[in-house]
């Protein structure tokens, strides 16, 4: 090959490696827009910074100031600037918690061993709730295309209204430990907070005379049930005064359960406290089986003829005419009614030199439904 033909290949292969630079570099440019783009529609898509923070995250720091030293300003801030609904509820008497501390609060309430794991329980935004209940079945009957249609029962309506009762905790600190950093003073104080509140609601809810405080499905009156009236709670008698008859005892449960409506016990549940659970698990019935049945799995409750059994220590040991046994639909017989928020007040100067934090909240309870709830009383009639 000639010099000629050496130059023209030469040439031609600079002319192919320029052609093949400048192809590359479009293709990185396209992509490097293309990588543009997408990042602008993500970042579009994303919300600000401080919107990418837990709910409550600038209410937990404010409260946590609060908490520690008693500057409100950042929760007054809050309200002005409407990033939290009613921060401030001087009118009753205190700054609403942060929401994580209000969920720890609910947590400990829900899963305590109270009748509200097992009742009713709606939220509230007045200062009671009514229910209406229909006490009698509406009267249904076959029609024929000929005959004449006969009248059905007028309905009776029963409105029980569950007045809100105010349910106050006082936990204190000292101030040498608000100020230690490491403290967790929104832990801390959840955690008192819910114990209090828990024990309180726990005794009101089964024997509250509904004086300032829920009325307990215990404080009604109980009648035989054989006599059974709407307003008050029928129940089964032991057979024996204070105790269980010995032959007969595991027949009275039957009774017992039997007692209630076929419509509630799908539902339902026994209620009692550890020393009367102590003696009915020793139950067998005539082949020698336990009546009782412990649980196979964590968090879940003991059964008794099948039914869960709630340990509520508030009901009453086994004695001369106590009804220390209750077995219901709790879910349809009792509603707890009660307000979302929680409300705290810091009070550093009631009791030198600790720091009190005053926490309240509403709440209500009564009996909905006089005929979802028997009991089982320790008497021979």
């Amino acid at each position: 090959m000639n010099h000629d033909g050496v130059g023209e290949v030469t040439e031609a292969l600079a002319g192919l490696v320029s052609d093949f630079k400048g192809f590359r570099q479009k293709i990185t440019e396209r992509m490097q827009q293309q990588e543009e783009r997408l990042t602008m529609s993500y970042k579009s898509q994303r919300p600000p910074l401080e919107t990418q923070e837990r709910d409550g995250a600038p209410h937990q720091k404010a409260m946590d100031v609060y908490l520690r030293s008693g500057d409100d300003d950042g929760l007054r801030a809050l309200t002005l600037e409407g990033k939290a609904m009613s921060t401030a509820v001087s009118a009753e008497g205190g700054y609403l918690v942060d929401p994580q501390t209000a969920e720890t609060v609910k947590a400990v309430l829900t899963g305590a061993a109270s009748i509200r794991a097992i009742a009713s329980v709606v939220n509230v935004e007045a200062t009671s709730f009514d229910v209406l209940v229909d006490r009698t079945e509406m009267g249904a009957g076959w029609a024929t295309e000929t005959g004449a249609a006969t009248e059905t029962d007028t309905p009776i309506f029963d409105r029980i209204s569950i007045p809100l009762h105010e349910l106050s905790a006082m936990p204190k600190a000292s101030q040498r430990l608000l100020d230690d950093a490491a403290f967790d003073i929104e832990g801390w104080l959840a955690g008192r907070i819910a114990d209090k509140f828990a024990t309180a609601e726990a005794a009101a809810f089964i024997g509250g005379d509904g004086l300032d405080k829920p009325k307990g499905f215990l404080s009604y009156g109980h009648v035989a049930e054989v006599d059974w009236v709407w307003g008050q709670l029928g129940y089964v008698a032991s057979g024996s005064e204070g105790d269980f008859t010995p032959n007969t005892a595991t027949d009275v449960i039957v009774d017992l359960v039997y007692a209630l409506g076929a419509k509630y016990r799908a539902n339902a549940s026994f209620v009692m406290n550890s020393k009367t659970a102590g003696a009915v698990r020793k139950m067998k019935d005539a082949d020698g089986r336990f009546l009782w049945t412990d649980s196979l799995a964590a968090g879940q409750p003991a059964q008794l003829m099948g039914y869960p059994v709630l340990i509520a220590e508030d009901m009453p040991d086994i004695g001369v005419g106590q009804t220390a046994i209750a077995f219901g639909d709790f879910a349809a017989g009792y509603t707890v009614a009660e307000r979302p928020d929680l409300r705290v007040l810091r009070d550093p100067f009631s009791a030198k030199p600790h720091v009190l934090f005053y926490a309240t909240k509403r709440v209500g309870g009564d009996v909905t439904d006089f005929a979802a709830i028997k009991l089982l009383k320790f008497s021979t009639v």
